[in-house]
């Protein structure tokens, strides 16, 4: 079967908090003042309450809003689709699956947490949303969940991906959004990063700084985050739990599961919902891909750390690179945050997620490869699963293993990173390791 289907009654209802699964936990965030956990009372100047009782959870299931449903019933369920052109282009016996998040309207599958989030701001009276976007995807994502629940959205475009990707603007323009290339002098910090560094390229920590900075200026806007933090990968988890679903539909199972990293929300939302299984001891590997210029989860630190540049996130403890990390401008702007998520940093410590990274010039060759067996053009970001799932569906051609991987967004926006890579300007970049140990020096001390 090429395509595994669900029907809208067979959505999931209930999102998964795999947080009281995780062996040893997760740390809660610090106030950055007092290092002492923090409590929702600071964090609800930029969050609301309901995304707020979702982030402190103790509760493995989490109902999803009749109002979101019927957003998400838009595209979801997503389907569930054999690469089988690939597997025979590749030589292998291994099957390969992958969860199609690119129907999404705005082309990937920030759209479901951005739903969830829209809806919770407006249901407590925001009336304007602030974010920061990388390649684009988030910002497109909540510019079009806040048009459905009529709110006003401000994006922050870290200024590399606001050049390279012109069209991403327009469709956030299209859903009546307003996007500023970051950093801007729109913000006092986006200004004095401007005054020491002119020529700056931007990164997320920065964006984010300028839309916590715009969040906490104005009485009727809250903040809106695509990743990292633990409420985003529950909403992320619908994509794991239909994937479940569906293979119990065809009576077959995954043998490894494989997402790109930049924040975790992508690979947590399809791997974790399979975590019970692999506790209680099913034969299943979980593989994060992450790119070698940003090598957060194999080469950075596990410590407390800012969110932010401007330091004016709570201390997440995480895998980072240091709030100080300024990123290259590599094609996959998804990927090319400082930190990760504190849900699949526990579980990248605790072994059951394996880091690995790779280089960008194999990835997009193994998404020019996908796009001309399966048809579909992959995001950047995308590209690094799929390079990921090949690199296991070739360890040995003859093992006839199920490998699953998240198809996280579409390319069609990301056309002119194609074009570069076929006109040779890109260039595989590892970050060193002496210019890692100068972003992580300046780490809080707990």
């Amino acid at each position: 079967m090429k395509k595994i289907q669900l029907e809208e009654s067979e959505m999931p209802t209930q999102w998964y908090n795999c947080i009281p699964d995780i062996p040893n936990g997760v740390k809660p965030p610090l106030d950055p003042e007092t290092k002492e956990p923090m409590g929702p009372e600071k964090l609800a100047a930029v969050f609301p309450m309901g995304l707020l009782e979702q982030e402190m959870s103790d509760q493995s299931w989490i109902d999803i809003p009749k109002e979101v449903q019927e957003v998400l019933h838009i595209w979801r369920p997503s389907p569930l689709i054999r690469a089988d052109n690939l597997e025979k282009a590749l030589g292998t016996k291994a099957k390969i699956y992958f969860k199609h998040e690119g129907v999404s309207p705005s082309g990937s599958h920030k759209t479901n947490s951005a739903v969830a989030q829209a809806y919770y701001n407006k249901r407590e009276g925001v009336k304007r949303l602030a974010t920061e976007t990388g390649a684009g995807q988030w910002g497109s994502a909540l510019s079009f969940a806040c048009h459905k629940f009529d709110l006003e959205c401000k994006v922050y475009m870290v200024r590399v991906s606001y050049d390279q990707k012109p069209y991403r603007k327009s469709m956030m323009n299209t859903y009546g959004a307003e996007i500023i290339a970051s950093p801007s002098n729109e913000t006092e910090f986006g200004r004095q990063i401007l005054k020491s560094h002119p020529d700056t390229a931007g990164s997320l920590g920065i964006a984010i700084s300028e839309a916590l900075e715009d969040a906490g200026s104005r009485e009727d806007t809250k903040y809106a985050l695509g990743s990292v933090l633990n409420h985003v990968i529950h909403h992320q988890t619908i994509i794991g739990l239909e994937a479940k679903a569906q293979f119990e539909k065809i009576g077959e199972y995954p043998d490894v599961i494989v997402g790109c990293c930049g924040g975790g929300s992508n690979a947590a939302g399809i791997m974790v919902p399979f975590l019970r299984d692999k506790l209680e001891g099913k034969k299943i590997e979980f593989v994060g891909i992450e790119p070698a210029s940003c090598p957060t989860l194999t080469k950075g630190k596990y410590a407390y750390d800012f969110g932010d540049v401007a330091q004016l996130t709570p201390l997440l403890y995480m895998y980072t690179l240091g709030h100080d990390f300024i990123p290259p401008g590599i094609h996959a702007g998804g990927l090319r945050y400082h930190g990760m998520s504190p849900i699949l940093s526990a579980l990248v410590r605790e072994n059951l997620v394996t880091p690995s990274s790779v280089h960008q010039l194999e990835c997009f060759e193994a998404g020019r490869l996908f796009a001309q067996t399966e048809g579909i053009i992959p995001a950047p970001e995308t590209c690094h699963a799929i390079r990921g799932a090949i690199i296991e569906a070739t360890r040995d051609l003859n093992d006839p293993k199920t490998i699953l991987f998240n198809f996280s967004g579409h390319g069609m926006l990301d056309l002119s990173s194609y074009d570069k890579f076929y006109s040779g300007e890109l260039q595989n970049y590892e970050f060193p390791e002496e210019d890692i140990a100068e972003a992580t020096k300046n780490l809080p001390v707990i």
